[in-house]
């Protein structure tokens, strides 16, 4: 019998990465829902998908980056996929920010790269296949006031997966990056109405997103896709055209 593919989804508990769980899932894979925060939401999730399991890890300790990675060894065996969503905001104009919540946001993105090492070298380096796939964000190509570091380190991203693209084309690892726009999450419905309808009213197609939307080319990109690699794709109505 096959050995069910594994898909690990970082900051999977709500928003883009909640759906991210959902389309994996009904993919048939075996879903490793990551959180910080969200033990609540996360826990849920996985009690809801066939085999699924949470496991909280703090991205921007190397430790806790470390024991997530061993304990999916040690449950799981494998990852097949690996989604690198989770991702921290904090706003205020730059002259105004602390370096603190400067660090909080920026820290993540090391995190990310850790993760995907470890990943890259304990499972699909030995599989001889995988596929990564970076939630980055349109604001990383655009900019955005109010949100240096945020934009800094989703544009990050987007590097990270074109550099990873070039070390792995030999390797059966195919790596690409989703781009999101303006995305109804918990985070985006925090907003004053007048800020979303202002947002909305910039989008080509006239509406924000649905998170499930990014998460089908998330897993058309874990699944079907086989000669797209090193590619940002963005799921922003026509807001922008990369």
């Amino acid at each position: 019998m096959t050995e069910r593919p594994v898909a690990l989804v970082t900051g999977g508990g709500t928003g883009i990465g909640n759906a991210c769980c959902r389309a994996l899932a009904a993919e048939g894979f075996r879903v490793v829902v990551h959180y910080r925060t969200s033990a609540t939401a996360a826990e849920a999730l996985a009690e809801e998908l066939d085999d699924a399991f949470a496991v909280r890890a703090d991205l921007a300790d190397r430790d806790d980056v470390e024991a997530l990675v061993a304990t999916i060894h040690d449950r799981a065996g494998r990852i097949d996929v690996l989604i690198n969503n989770a991702g921290v905001n904090r706003n205020a104009p730059t002259a105004t920010m602390s370096l603190d919540d400067y660090d909080a946001v920026t820290s993540l993105t090391r995190g990310t790269w850790y993760l995907t090492k470890l990943v890259l070298r304990r499972f699909m380096l030995r599989q001889r296949q995988g596929r990564i796939i970076n939630v980055s964000s349109v604001v990383g190509h655009t900019g955005n006031a109010g949100q240096a570091p945020y934009t800094m380190a989703k544009a990050a991203l987007d590097a990270l997966t074109k550099s990873l693209a070039q070390e792995l084309a030999g390797r059966a690892i195919l790596v690409n990056a989703v781009a999101p726009g303006f995305i109804a999450t918990d985070m985006t419905a925090a907003l004053p109405d007048s800020t979303r309808a202002a947002l909305a009213a910039r989008i080509p197609l006239g509406r924000v997103g649905d998170a499930a939307e990014v998460a089908d080319v998330v897993a058309f990109l874990a699944t079907r896709a086989t000669y797209v690699h090193g590619t940002v794709v963005h799921v922003n109505g026509g807001l922008y055209g990369g």
